[in-house]
């Protein structure tokens, strides 16, 4: 089934292909200049720590429900071993088998394809079975340091959670905006809270993955427009899941990550940052979320953490 018309209509208008030249392969995050990053160390007024990830658990958010996408498999390899001898320091290892996107995560720009394309023009085809991304893979984004903003969409709408067939719009977007007292700005990272988080954090992994709430088609064109290097939010699919459109999958990573050329994160707790910021008054400060370099990787694990 062929994407319809209204989207690629979308495409056109939110696409950034050969903006940082045609070798580029990092997008989005170009917006994060040096001044950019000094301009947000300057939110840090108080020096509170707020982690944003789950944590790495074989119980986890993943339910089965994508193939091979599977949660944290921790396993001890050696336990006190006196590995050089006898009455030698003792070590222990452990080993993970995990999926890169299973818990809190940054999608790379080649986590979806669409029309046989990844970001920049580049064909579906050179992402390989050994191999990986050949193009914009995580390992490509060095560094993902910049002024976070949190547009807490739930405490806007004077919700705890908004419900599982809410789609967050542009004008959700600027009600918490207006709240954050702040105008996002080009190079910011932009997190949006739902709370949906909440319902996984209560032990329900299938209500939490389904229905839920999430950003609308609408919002990449909000996020162009305002230039921002990334979006993360607090659901398992980012997007309104089922989708607002019958039959359209995951069409805002496909204008996210093929189109714009933006890192998208999921399974982000920002539960503990509404309530600070809230606390404060202010919902502005640096964050950083460095991405482990898997080399070839669609995607990566992120341990998240704002700095007020």
């Amino acid at each position: 089934m062929s994407l319809p018309d209204a989207f690629h209509e979308i495409a056109k208008r939110v696409n950034n292909w050969g903006r940082w030249g045609s070798d580029d392969e990092i997008g989005t995050l170009n917006l994060i200049t040096d001044d950019v990053v000094r301009e947000a160390a300057a939110c840090v007024r108080t020096g509170r720590r707020i982690p944003l990830a789950l944590p790495l658990q074989q119980d986890g958010v993943q339910t089965g429900m994508i193939p091979g996408r599977v949660n944290p498999l921790h396993t001890m390899v050696q336990i006190n071993q006196e590995i050089f001898g006898p009455g030698t320091v003792a070590c222990s290892d452990d080993i993970v088998t995990m999926g890169l996107q299973a818990a809190t995560h940054w999608d790379a720009l080649t986590h979806v394809s669409h029309s046989g394309r990844l970001y920049n023009g580049r064909p579906a085809d050179t992402i390989t079975p050994h191999g990986g991304a050949e193009f914009s893979g995580i390992d490509k984004a060095r560094h993902i340091v910049s002024r976070g903003v949190l547009l807490d969409v739930a405490r806007a709408r004077g919700v705890a959670r908004l419900d599982g067939g809410h789609a967050v719009t542009p004008q959700d977007l600027e009600a918490a905006e207006e709240l954050a007292g702040t105008r996002v700005r080009a190079g910011d990272i932009v997190l949006v809270r739902t709370g949906q988080i909440q319902v996984f954090l209560a032990g329900d992994k299938h209500a939490y993955g389904y229905p839920s709430p999430g950003l609308s088609i609408r919002t990449p064109e909000w996020f162009h427009a305002r230039d921002v290097a990334a979006v993360a939010n607090d659901t398992l699919t980012f997007e309104i899941f089922p989708p607002e459109t019958e039959d359209l999958w995951l069409p805002v990573h496909a204008l996210d990550l093929v189109e714009m050329g933006m890192p998208q994160g999921q399974n982000w707790n920002l539960e503990e940052l509404s309530t600070a910021c809230g606390e404060v008054g202010r919902y502005a400060f640096l964050l950083s979320a460095m991405p482990e370099p898997f080399v070839g990787g669609t995607g990566t694990p992120v341990a998240p953490v704002a700095l007020l």
